[in-house]
């Protein structure tokens, strides 16, 4: 529920704001090109600067502990299996850190390549052997490698352009049409006008969602491959099948892409990740 007043109120902001900076600017809602740069400063600005501030923001939502010195044999095994791993990938070592939760996990992100972050859960070391583990974090390394996070959030960025964009126009053809069937010749008045813009940006929203979706889950397709090569086929499918009697991912809805432990849901087409089954079956393929 939190994160459906979270989601509503943050589309709410941003429409209001745009409404603003549209008055100021003096772009009226019918002039498309004017429109369309306005929506493209908001939709591509708004995701940039959740990348920018990924590391920052994972560190935060995770609690994650970065190795800086590793003060174990365990510690020691990840940093120096993650560096190895980072060479052969071609990519700068990334940070590595340990987050507390009983859940089947890790993830990666960061701003590019060569400034980025691989995290694992405490849960997963503890259950998973450690061929399973190396498997894991030749998954992650790969969605480093491969730029994953700079194209989920170029993709992003784009959707969100183009919802914000038709919203509006859609809303703008809706006050037309009223006007001319109108005997006062009057379409909707500014609440009003917002009010349809922000259903149609509901609306819009979940359709985005879908194709964002999609991308995601062939991105995992590519990581899985990725963690196959790096740390061999049968571990990978090995930790996959781990993943997959163990529970959903904890990580917050914002992190849950970059995770290799995707969540649960009623429909395919919503999920980050595909089904474990079928990376599996992917992977068993290729052999």
């Amino acid at each position: 529920m939190k994160r459906v007043l979270l989601f509503l109120a943050t589309n709410f902001a941003i429409m209001m704001v745009l409404s603003v900076v549209m008055s100021l600017l003096g772009v009226d809602a019918r002039s498309t090109s004017g429109l369309l740069m306005i929506a493209l400063v908001f939709g591509m600005g708004g995701s940039f600067i959740s990348l920018l501030l990924s590391k920052k923001m994972a560190k935060w939502s995770t609690r994650a502990q970065i190795i800086e010195m590793p003060s174990n044999p365990t510690e020691q095994w990840l940093m120096n299996t993650v560096e190895r791993m980072a060479h052969d990938a071609n990519i700068a070592m990334p940070e590595v850190a340990i987050y507390d939760s009983p859940v089947m996990n890790a993830f990666a992100t960061g701003p590019s390549r060569n400034n980025s972050l691989v995290a694992v859960s405490t849960g997963l070391l503890q259950s998973m052997s450690k061929e399973e583990v190396e498997a894991v974090l030749g998954h992650e390394v790969t969605h480093v490698s491969n730029g994953d996070m700079v194209t989920l959030t170029l993709i992003q960025g784009v959707v969100n352009t183009f919802v914000i964009f038709f919203a509006r126009i859609i809303a703008s053809v809706i006050s037309n049409a009223m006007a001319q069937n109108s005997n006062n010749g009057q379409g909707l008045g500014m609440f009003a006008y917002m009010g349809v813009v922000f259903v149609l940006e509901m609306c819009l929203g979940i359709l985005a969602s879908i194709i964002v979706a999609w991308f995601s889950r062939q991105r995992e397709y590519k990581a899985d491959q990725g963690g196959a090569q790096l740390a061999g086929r049968q571990n990978m499918i090995n930790a996959l099948e781990r993943l997959g009697s163990g529970t959903p991912s904890d990580l917050k809805s914002e992190m849950v892409a970059f995770g290799i432990n995707g969540e649960k849901s009623f429909a395919e087409l919503f999920m980050s990740h595909p089904p474990i089954a079928k990376r599996v079956a992917a992977l068993k393929l290729e052999t």
